[in-house]
């Protein structure tokens, strides 16, 4: 399946709702939004610094994590930045690809 870390800032609007429901609520949140979308969160950590929020999901397909990224964007309570992650074996048969490439100015 693959695998997303999923970094988010919560707006003010979003920090109000998070200072309400605490952390507990908000992580069953996020399992539930997941889990609409066949998806599983392997991990969820609250932070302070340039995120609040950081979180390892799997989805079945990247469809799903782009319908659950843009419907949690939509709401306004958070900003949030995906980034897919490979596996070890995924990058060794990445590696093994030919790419037709030529640097710039050669």
């Amino acid at each position: 399946m693959p695998k997303y870390l999923v970094q988010a800032s919560y707006t003010s609007e979003g920090a109000k709702g998070l200072l309400a429901e605490g952390g507990s609520g908000r992580r069953a949140a996020v399992e539930q939004v997941v889990r609409s979308r066949g998806g599983t969160v392997e991990a969820l950590y609250f932070a302070y610094g340039d995120a609040d929020l950081y979180c390892v999901i799997d989805f079945p397909d990247p469809l799903s994590m782009a319908a659950v990224a843009m419907t949690v964007r939509a709401s306004g309570a958070l900003q949030s930045r995906t980034v897919p992650l490979l596996t070890v074996e995924e990058i060794d048969e990445a590696a093994r690809q030919d790419v037709d490439f030529r640097t710039p100015g050669a």
